[in-house]
């Protein structure tokens, strides 16, 4: 079975549209696979027609209303409940393609081991589609020191494995936004994430409550996210990478804070700086400083 979780939150006007683009997959159409699916719509304490919207698809869609916890909270409490073998998240301001889920539940079954997958996607902001930077390209295979510098996990463009969230754990709710990021480096630091190299969602921005509006300096969160990994145990070059990632975002902090007037709020980023600052010479990765290379689908990318 595949447990596909909605998180939302006063997004009504969206959520027609993103639920209607589960219920549509050429996948779930088949006779054979129409009943291996569940649809979760977890409710983070909306104050809109949400419930209405989920109630007029009947009973095809399960509804879980919670109060407001922010949207890890929501996304854990969807992976409490999913019972599925495959996970699979959708932001109610997105849409999947119908050929979505048929496209990556046939790579896992070419690739058994393969443990989570991503897709391109088409990106729309104020209704005009726009073309994503070079930075944003998606990389393919152990791609650790790829994640470090943005988030490319899109969630709602992947499809895990149940037993990711078993290792690497759930969403992080300490963090108010970036929580993708943080599971993006956990994940990546275990697995390979595997590129199917076709825009198979579409993510729709610019809409005013989007939480990468509502909180400035997102590499605060990002700088709190890869502190975390540092304590997690990394391989030498895996820390190594974190530790440089960390000095560079804590520095255009730095510059942020210094040119907004906000000294303490500079000042602690000046002491992450030196707290992280290289080693001595001789003291660095050593000679096993490569990451490992997949086997598989991308060992040649």
């Amino acid at each position: 079975m595949i447990s596909v979780i909605i998180p939302t939150y006063n997004r009504a006007s969206f959520l027609y549209e993103a639920v209607a683009s589960v219920l549509g997959q050429d996948f779930f159409r088949r006779r054979d696979a129409a009943h291996a699916f569940e649809l979760l719509v977890i409710d983070d304490g909306s104050d809109d027609n949400t419930r209405d919207v989920v109630e007029g698809f009947g009973g095809r869609v399960s509804y879980h209303a919670q109060p407001h916890r922010g949207v890890s909270a929501a996304r854990n409490a969807g992976l409490k409940l999913a019972s599925g073998e495959a996970i699979a998240f959708l932001d109610s301001d997105d849409l999947w393609l119908k050929q979505k889920i048929g496209v990556q539940m046939a790579f896992l079954k070419a690739f058994p081991d393969a443990m989570v997958s991503y897709t391109e996607e088409v990106w729309i902001r104020n209704g005009a589609r726009l073309n994503p930077h070079k930075k944003h390209a998606k990389p393919s295979g152990w791609i650790f020191d790829k994640v470090l510098p943005l988030c490319l996990l899109s969630l709602s463009s992947c499809l895990f494995r149940r037993e990711v969230f078993t290792a690497v754990g759930a969403f992080d709710e300490s963090l108010p936004v970036c929580e993708d990021y943080d599971l993006g480096i956990r994940i990546a630091r275990r697995y390979p994430i595997h590129l199917i190299p076709a825009p198979l969602i579409i993510k729709r921005g610019g809409h005013a409550d989007q939480l990468s509006h509502k909180y400035w300096g997102m590499d605060r969160y990002r700088v709190q996210a890869l502190e975390k990994a540092l304590r997690s145990g990394l391989e030498p070059w895996q820390e190594e990478l974190v530790r440089e990632e960390i000095r560079r975002k804590s520095r255009v902090l730095l510059q942020g804070f210094e040119r907004r007037g906000n000294l303490e709020e500079a000042a602690g980023y000046r002491k992450i700086i030196r707290r992280y600052a290289p080693a001595p010479p001789g003291k660095g990765m050593g000679p096993n400083r490569c990451p490992r290379r997949a086997s598989g689908p991308d060992q040649n990318q």
